[in-house]
């Protein structure tokens, strides 16, 4: 049975599924996404995934379609119509739809497209291997848009290679993965990952963590660090909505711990999975 997904206020099945071809997001790449995970058929990190759409709309000169609360709403009709236990819900709003036009108007008809992806979350993890690759995309990755190309381009590189996925570096140093923050662990037990700007991603799930590994009275450093330095790292790992912390255990052929999961990253993992249990919705 196929999938019920949201367009534009109704559910309808994926094969009925449509969106103009004047779409500016389907045009220009002018949207944004979200992605929550879905835990025991809950959401997590609701607000907070909330918070970062609306700050991402505005720096696109964009408002909300729908209200906070009827976003919630839908988001739990989808994963009760598609009975969903583990995965995602993508979210993905565009500003809608017009002749091309580089020059875009102002308070058009927004669209709005969700739907959920089925896969666990949970268990055991063994880790990926990366390769590093120059971090070729726009300079706002603080604003989750839908300009994916590069990230795509350069996570089948990694494919193609036999590895994983892919960190990128910029000015000799590693910004974020493909699709992912990135961090490092060194020799002396320090959490090392780049500190906020435009040049990353604001993760939701990085917020989290680092929150959570101060709590477990962890050090953390925020700075940017090379690709050297991490080979010689004790661990690495990244987050993500839906990965939530999953551990390096090879960077460009080096590997580390081993080649097993380093024991901080794992317990950040069952530490985080803990505490969405406690405040999902």
């Amino acid at each position: 049975m196929s999938r019920i997904v949201y367009v534009n206020g109704a559910y309808v099945p994926e094969e009925e599924a449509t969106v103009s071809i004047f779409d500016r997001g389907f045009l220009f790449a002018d949207a944004v996404y979200e992605v929550c995970a879905i835990l025991d058929g809950k959401i997590c990190e609701f607000e907070g995934h909330v918070e970062r759409l609306i700050r991402s709309l505005g720096e696109l000169d964009m408002g909300m379609p729908v209200s906070k609360e009827e976003l919630l709403e839908i988001h739990r009709e989808l994963v009760k119509k598609n009975n969903v236990e583990q995965g995602a819900i993508y979210l993905q709003i565009t500003r809608g739809t017009a002749d091309r036009d580089f020059v875009y108007k102002k308070d058009m008809k927004q669209t709005l497209v969700m739907f959920t992806q089925a896969k666990p979350l949970t268990g055991e993890k063994a880790g990926i291997r990366v390769v590093s690759a120059s971090d070729i995309r726009w300079g706002r990755r603080d604003i989750k848009t839908v300009q994916l190309l590069a990230s795509s381009m350069c996570k089948t590189m990694a494919k193609a290679a036999g590895k994983d996925d892919a960190w990128l570096v910029q000015d000799g140093f590693v910004t974020e993965g493909s699709s992912s923050n990135a961090y490092i662990v060194t020799k002396d037990g320090k959490i090392v990952t780049r500190n906020l700007s435009n040049t990353i991603l604001h993760g939701i799930t990085r917020k989290a963590i680092l929150r959570l590994a101060a709590e477990l009275d962890m050090e953390i450093e925020e700075r940017p660090f090379t690709i050297a330095e991490a080979q010689n790292a004790a661990e690495a790992f990244f987050t993500a909505a839906t990965a939530f912390v999953y551990p390096v255990v090879e960077i460009d052929d080096v590997e580390l711990n081993g080649g097993k999961p380093g024991p901080i990253a794992k317990r950040l993992n069952e530490v985080y999975i803990e505490e969405s249990r406690k405040s999902y919705i």
